[in-house]
């Protein structure tokens, strides 16, 4: 009887992968291991970059040094700072400092060298066309707003403007009011359309959203957003200004935040020369600024 169940059993062992007693191969190919076996997991070894000392930068003379750029400084510093922030001793946490107090230098040399060349260039300096004094921020403010008004009066008989509303808009009887000021005072054509009684104008527009107003002009299909939803009477004037400078070719789009009374200055992104590939001012490859001239 013990005779047959050991031989039983080793007919059992033997058919064990057809019963699906067998593991998944453990060591590679061919080495299987067995359902009951058991084998501890081998151990990790710790990052050798995490065993090995942070080395110590060689830090170079003062007159190497200054030759080196800003991105190799920057890289110094931050080694110099792990090194001391590794070993903290006095002479490597003051080495550290001493290269952040040569970068100190550096910067307020250029801060200065830099005030000079803007006295020297006064086309690359901001103050040159925003004054920071407030009488004459209002008297630029007001020059500015004379400009604008000039410019749209005059082109008041080849553009109109249009608000599109609906009859349940209550934002389109906020905004209405504004636009009959705009009229007023710029002598402007201003009408109101509802895209609820004339579907196929939203359609046709491309308007969804209630009060859209549109500058058009007359007897062409130039046409141009310039607000969505209610905008106060200064900011419209601006950009009904600007639109009509983009339509009549006053401005390419790359000029769009050039306000009244900024072109060919700082403010112009245009003024010293092209700053796209599609400027017309690229020819052969060659930047040619204003006037003919190589920047």
């Amino acid at each position: 009887m013990k005779r047959a169940a050991i031989v039983a059993i080793g007919m059992l062992l033997s058919t064990a992968p057809a019963w699906g007693l067998t593991a998944t191969v453990a060591d590679g190919p061919g080495v299987a291991r067995g359902y009951w076996w058991y084998e501890a997991p081998k151990p990790v070894s710790p990052d050798k970059a995490e065993m090995d000392a942070v080395a110590k930068p060689a830090i170079p003379p003062m007159a190497e040094l200054v030759k080196w750029s800003p991105p190799r400084i920057a890289r110094l510093i931050e080694q110099q700072r792990d090194y001391a922030a590794t070993v903290l001793t006095v002479d490597a946490v003051a080495d550290f400092w001493r290269l952040e107090d040569f970068a100190r230098r550096k910067a307020r040399a250029f801060a200065g060298v830099t005030q000079l060349a803007l006295l020297a260039h006064p086309e690359l300096n901001a103050r040159a066309a925003n004054p920071l004094v407030g009488e004459a921020r209002d008297a630029l403010g007001a020059h500015k707003d004379d400009i604008r008004r000039q410019y749209l009066r005059t082109h008041g008989n080849e553009f109109a403007l249009v608000m599109f509303d609906r009859a349940s808009c209550g934002y389109c009887r906020v905004q209405w009011p504004i636009l009959q000021r705009f009229q007023e005072e710029m002598g402007w054509q201003v009408s109101r359309m509802d895209i609820e009684q004339r579907p196929g104008l939203g359609q046709r527009f491309g308007v969804e959203v209630t009060p859209t107003t549109m500058v058009i002009r007359r007897g062409s299909q130039q046409r141009m957003v310039i607000a969505t939803g209610i905008e106060t009477y200064p900011n419209l004037l601006q950009m009904a200004y600007q639109a009509i400078k983009l339509l009549t070719g006053d401005i390419r789009p790359e000029q769009w935040l050039t306000g009244a009374g900024e072109e060919d200055g700082f403010f112009d992104a245009l003024a010293n020369g092209p700053v796209s590939p599609g400027d017309p001012r690229v020819v052969g490859g060659d930047l040619i600024a204003a006037g003919g001239r190589k920047p």
